[in-house]
């Protein structure tokens, strides 16, 4: 299980963007929405068979990288994480300081909850149970495909949040190099990530100028 959660305010327009993301571009089954019965909202990924932690953090790292690239962990959470702390805590839940509850929730309805992430009641078992009867898990084939795309650290263009027309990123670059110099570079950048960017740049000197 992996699960992405948007925090501080909770924004349920992107949460949203990435939960067709992931869909459209990567082929995969639709996440399962949650509140957090805090102060977030979360995606949750169902795998069909287990994969390695540091598999799991690259990818959530990536998907974070091109879709909120500069948040910190004040304002996005995964797990797992690196290193991994603490077991992720299951959903529905009560909130025993404020009463409110984790819950699944509909994803038509995730808007609704960007200003209060909880449901002021218990979640009743049967209406869970039938917004996670018709989810599916990532196939092996399915994980495999996509972690081939983010090696070493690239994720396709297609998965990155649509700009306005006319407008580039800052520091974009077609230069293989100088990305993942930039990435290696930039302390925002999740660990892992800047250790595959070296690691890329060891295996791929620059050439000398003829």
């Amino acid at each position: 299980m992996l699960m992405l959660e948007l925090r501080r305010p909770a924004d349920g327009t992107m949460l949203s963007h990435i939960w067709r993301s992931v869909q459209a571009d990567w082929e995969w089954p639709a996440p399962a929405m949650a509140v957090s019965g805090t102060d977030g909202l979360q995606l949750w990924f169902s795998l069909a068979e287990p994969v390695p932690v540091v598999e799991a953090v690259t990818l959530l790292a990536g998907l974070r990288q091109w879709h909120v690239p500069g948040w910190g962990a004040h304002r996005v959470r995964q797990w797992p994480e690196q290193p991994v702390l603490g077991e992720l805590a299951p959903v529905p839940r009560c909130e025993a300081a404020s009463g409110h509850w984790a819950a699944f929730v509909a994803a038509d309805l995730m808007p609704l909850f960007e200003e209060s992430p909880w449901l002021d009641i218990e979640p009743g078992e049967e209406g869970q149970a039938q917004l996670l009867a018709g989810l599916r898990s990532i196939r092996p084939a399915q994980w495999r495909a996509v972690m081939a795309q983010l090696q070493p650290v690239l994720v396709p263009p297609s998965v990155q949040a649509p700009l306005p027309q006319g407008v580039a990123k800052a520091g974009e670059t077609n230069d293989p190099r100088r990305f993942l110099l930039r990435v290696m570079n930039d302390e925002a950048v999740p660990m892992a990530l800047r250790i595959e960017a070296a690691k890329a740049l060891l295996l791929h000197p620059a050439q000398d100028a003829r």
